[in-house]
């Protein structure tokens, strides 16, 4: 006998990158950043630690919001904070999609997004990208019932972005809202926040997890506009966003300085590991986010990504149906990646 909805019964549920729970590996696999959160955020903790944690957090995040508005050119109640992106993800999702409606989303992409509409007992439409990574018309059909759509930019797991005034085409063909993921923006040569501004369909959400090193934390946020806004904050729940992570994610974004610097390594990095790849024969796109794709024409990179494993070092293995399989590598610290490409050159 099962209690479960029927939808919950069937549905295979969402994998996510393993985190070893023991012995010492070199992580690659699930785009974390591999240098240390601005100093600034174990002294907020800290101090809110002192305050007390016997009373609930602000439940608006508003200090959080304050600042963020200040730094992206909105009002605060442009912005609704989450217990990590995927949470400001799960409250759009509630908010739009219901039962037997339609959410759309290109492929190969983020696979959590077929996992929301699945629990919402919503059709996942997927679109497939262009073998340029480019998304063709057939991404803004007006299809009965379709409800919502999201977009990865930049996208995992190419890593491959599309032009601010391309999402806003798609935006206003769309006849449902646009979600522009921008978990791995901070690395990107642009951004969609201004297209809020222009097109109330659009919204952005951001993360703290890649670009601010606060993946154990859990904060996230959307920018919409306040009307928007205002309906997704009826739809979360009432204190998804903790003292201490309030505090820190605050103190995160106040240190501007650390944020150039830390990305700044991360892209002559991401440029070193590109340029070592397709020298060992891999097909490498050029990324705009943590991380880079690799997919090898001649070589199986299964026994690749088992070996790398057995040798403590994890990637990512994707494999995509009706567009094959590569290797998500993340951009992780020099020394990490001499590891890494170490053990490939020998494996190819």
């Amino acid at each position: 006998m099962t209690y479960f909805r029927d939808n919950i019964e069937a549905m295979r549920g969402y994998v996510p990158g393993e985190q070893p729970q023991g012995g010492k590996f070199i992580k690659l696999n699930t785009n974390e950043n591999p240098y240390p959160a601005p100093d600034a955020v174990r002294r907020a903790i800290e101090a809110r630690v002192a305050q007390g944690l016997a009373k609930y957090p602000d439940p608006s995040a508003t200090a959080f919001r304050l600042r963020a508005a200040e730094l992206l050119g909105v009002e605060p109640d442009w912005i609704v904070c989450g217990n990590g992106s995927d949470d400001v993800l799960t409250v759009l999702t509630r908010a739009f999609v219901g039962e037997g409606q339609r959410l759309r989303t290109p492929t190969p992409s983020y696979i959590f997004y077929r996992t929301l509409a699945e629990i919402q007992g919503a059709a996942c439409e997927e679109i497939r990208f262009n073998d340029d990574w480019s998304l063709s018309d057939e991404f803004i059909t007006n299809t009965d019932g379709l409800r919502l759509a999201f977009l990865p930019n930049p996208n995992s797991p190419s890593g491959t972005c599309l032009s601010p005034q391309r999402v806003l085409e798609l935006a206003e063909a769309l006849p449902c809202p646009l979600v522009v993921d921008e978990a791995y923006a901070d690395f990107a040569e642009t951004n969609c926040i201004d297209l809020v501004r222009r097109c109330e369909k659009v919204i952005v959400t951001r993360s703290l997890s890649k670009s601010y090193a606060l993946a154990g934390l859990r904060f996230g946020f959307a920018v919409a506009q306040p009307h928007i806004a205002a309906g997704l904050m009826k739809v979360k729940d009432p204190c998804n966003c903790d003292a201490l992570a309030i505090a820190a994610a605050t103190a995160a974004i106040d240190d501007e300085a650390w944020l150039a610097e830390t990305r700044g390594k991360i892209i002559t990095s991401r440029a070193r590991l590109t340029a070592a790849m397709r020298t060992l024969g891999f097909a490498v796109v050029d990324s705009q986010a943590n991380f880079v794709w690799n997919v090898h024409a001649e070589l199986p990179v299964r026994p690749m990504f088992e070996e790398l494993r057995r040798q403590r070092v994890l990637v990512r293995y994707m494999d995509y149906a009706g567009w094959g399989d590569g290797l998500r590598i993340s951009v992780g610290t020099d020394e990490q990646l001499d590891v890494c490409l170490d053990l490939i050159k020998k494996l190819v």
